[in-house]
């Protein structure tokens, strides 16, 4: 890939040259969204909770289409590299280029880099008892060679071989997983019997959910309430499909719409297997914890580290390159646009380096799961902006800049309150305001993403439309 695609100017370091053909594509995409994040946080859930939450990975096929025959098209015909590139020419102004390219890199460190990291720390500092940094810097710095050296054609064909590393192990550590418990009855006989005796401090006691192996539960007293997997999930996954950077980037590179397309199909019919590869195997170590699959797991979980972060450096990158430094530096040469690009790279890894002791501290995985919730108070905005620029000419740039401007606080708001509260532990009582526990956070999605079109009605249909020349 290195000497394949011209590196030297931003077509090429940052889109591959735009030649990239579908199954790599579609490869890079599943690997660059199931990373060691994704295996700890699913598998855990699973053991935790049960099945329900099998349920992003199958939400996450029809975003996929989504993004193959409605947002892909709109983007390649655009000849952009960012997606925040789109909504300047969309809405015209900078404003809202700046800001969503701020906000996507806060974004990528706090829940993206922290979440791998996260993973891969338990993992290293558990199962194989290895020295946390020295384990994770070796990883970043083989990582920063090949995303430094060979750009996006480097990655995406590294991500194609570390997904056949990542399916074929995890279907191995599945297939022995479930002939271990006797199989789905063995398992849904074992799984709810699966008590510990010392009841941890968590919100669940440790105790199974009587709904564990159903998706669809109840709409109000549920941990993952059916109304919010069928509505709320799907807006929150439109964002992290559609309309961020990492994942849409691979469709940018593709070689013609044909190939993107084809891509995000293969990428869907792959996120049919983190049910059964991730979240049963995760009920199954609830049952029985083997220790004696270490080798096997540690090639899965650094193909996964290293596919997520690799991707994620090369979106940051490339927002802050294209986006940022072009409006600081307006006649950046090529060369000096490659330079940036590549030192902020090196950048992101010394900001991953230095969350290694803040990932450490969480002990319980409880600020970790806070973490996750920021995408589900800070996307939905974005996902409603991007889809209204589609689907309503009328939408104007003060109504998009000042709806993100009412969402951006309004989630806040709600993120802050959960920070600051927490969530009650086993035995304790609520303690919480009505509005953070009796509103999900998927339901809150919901309401995020109707008060965000609503501003972005009022605001435009108050403003002058955008003139038709442009």
């Amino acid at each position: 890939a290195m000497f394949k695609t011209d590196r030297s100017n931003v077509n090429g370091f940052f889109l591959a040259g735009r030649d990239i053909t579908w199954f790599p594509i579609g490869a890079s995409i599943f690997s660059s969204n199931i990373g060691s994040g994704s295996f700890v946080g699913l598998a855990g859930s699973g053991a935790a909770g049960g099945i329900a939450v099998g349920a992003y990975e199958w939400n996450a096929m029809l975003c996929l289409y989504f993004l193959g025959w409605i947002f892909a098209p709109i983007y390649i015909s655009s000849a952009v590299v960012t997606l925040p590139e789109y909504l300047r020419k969309r809405f015209g102004g900078e404003r809202i280029q700046m800001y969503m390219s701020v906000l996507s890199l806060f974004l990528y460190i706090f829940t993206k880099v922290s979440s791998d990291l996260f993973a891969g720390a338990i993992f290293i500092r558990e199962a194989l008892g290895w020295n946390i940094y020295l384990a994770i810097i070796a990883l970043l710095a083989i990582t920063a060679i090949f995303t430094v050296t060979g750009g996006l054609a480097a990655v995406i064909y590294t991500d194609t071989v570390q997904t056949f590393i990542m399916i074929i192990g995890a279907i191995i550590m599945m297939v022995l997983s479930f002939i271990r418990v006797g199989g789905y009855e063995g398992l849904e006989t074992s799984y709810m019997q699966a008590i510990p005796a010392l009841r941890p401090a968590n919100t669940s006691c440790g105790i199974p959910r009587a709904d564990s192996f159903h998706v669809f539960r109840d709409p109000i007293d549920s941990d993952l309430p059916w109304p919010g997997l069928t509505f709320g999930l799907t807006i929150i996954a439109t964002w992290y499909f559609c309309t961020d950077q990492v994942l849409a980037q691979r469709t940018l590179a593709a070689k013609n719409l044909s190939h993107a397309k084809g891509g995000c199909v293969a990428a869907g019919l792959m996120k049919i297997l983190p049910m059964y590869m991730m979240v049963m195997v995760g009920m199954i170590s609830r049952v029985v914890f083997t220790g004696k699959r270490k080798c096997l797991l540690l090639a899965v979980m650094i193909a996964a580290l290293m596919s997520s972060l690799t991707s994620v450096f090369n979106s940051a990158s490339t927002l802050f390159t294209c986006d940022l430094w072009q409006k600081i530096r307006k006649n950046a040469s090529e060369r000096e646009l490659m330079i940036v690009g590549r030192v902020f790279m090196l950048f992101m890894v010394g900001v991953s380096i230095a969350w290694v002791p803040i990932v450490q501290s969480f002990a319980n995985g409880q600020l970790f799961d806070y973490i996750q919730s920021i995408t589900s108070y800070l996307g939905p905005p974005i996902m409603v902006i991007f889809a209204m620029g589609i689907f309503w000419p009328r939408l104007n740039e003060p109504g998009a800049f000042w709806s993100l401007m009412v969402g951006l606080v309004t989630g806040s708001t709600r993120m802050i309150m959960d920070f600051a509260y927490g969530t009650p532990l086993c035995g304790q009582d609520e303690y919480r305001p009505a509005v953070l526990y009796k509103v999900h956070y998927l339901y809150f999605a919901i309401i995020l993403a109707a008060i965000t079109a609503i501003a972005a009605v009022v605001v435009s249909l108050l403003t002058p439309p955008i003139p038709k020349n442009k």
